[in-house]
């Protein structure tokens, strides 16, 4: 597994929130923050905070992309037209590594960059082993041979927690096609995630 897989459930614990949606979430037993000042009373944040916890939310949920990566990505997001917190989920979406988590090839967002990184997926045909690579609307995503007889490819074919989002069209078990860029509302997020309080945050 991928280095951040010990620690798959610290940003729950940080948030509050079962931010991926997992059965065994900690914060399904407890809501409290990590460590031992977690049950303090929790003191007003500031409108900075708010904004601060959106954004840390969002990028953890993306499997904490570097800080450099995600701000690139919101720069890419405020050049495009239209309103930049859809087009920062748009561009997210893209990503290679959360296409193959939505295809269910993966049962995490780390599992699902492993498998990409060790050059387990092909797009229209190449193999491709770049993680943060942006896929065009109407690409083939295929599951490599090897892959497909994985203990974790079969893990996550088998979760009942998430389903195979519309915009991910699959053709059998080992292929999908991406048929759009999705808008915020599309997107399976088990909490609510606020993109505009990210711009926001960026735009301060």
């Amino acid at each position: 597994m991928s280095k951040r897989s010990s620690a798959k459930y610290k940003l729950d614990r940080r948030m509050g929130e079962n931010v991926f949606g997992r059965p065994k979430s900690p914060v399904n037993r407890r809501e409290y923050g990590p460590g031992q000042h977690g049950q303090r009373r929790k003191s007003k944040i500031s409108d900075f905070g708010i904004q601060l916890r959106a954004k840390q939310k969002l990028k953890g949920y993306y499997g904490d992309v570097t800080e450099k990566q995600f701000k690139q990505t919101f720069q890419t997001a405020s050049r495009m037209k239209g309103d930049a917190s859809q087009n920062l989920i748009g561009l997210l979406e893209r990503r290679l590594d959360m296409i193959v988590y939505r295809a269910k090839f993966a049962p995490t967002i780390w599992a699902a960059r492993q498998l990409v990184s060790h050059g387990h997926i092909f797009v229209n045909g190449v193999k491709c082993n770049i993680a943060s690579r942006r896929v065009d609307v109407g690409s083939e995503i295929t599951l490599g041979k090897k892959a497909q007889e994985m203990a974790l490819v079969m893990e996550a074919q088998s979760l009942a927690e998430r389903d195979i989002p519309d915009y991910v069209v699959a053709d059998g078990t080992a292929k999908v096609t991406f048929s759009r860029v999705p808008t915020l509302d599309e997107v399976p997020y088990p909490v609510k995630m606020e993109p505009n309080l990210v711009v926001e945050f960026y735009s301060r």
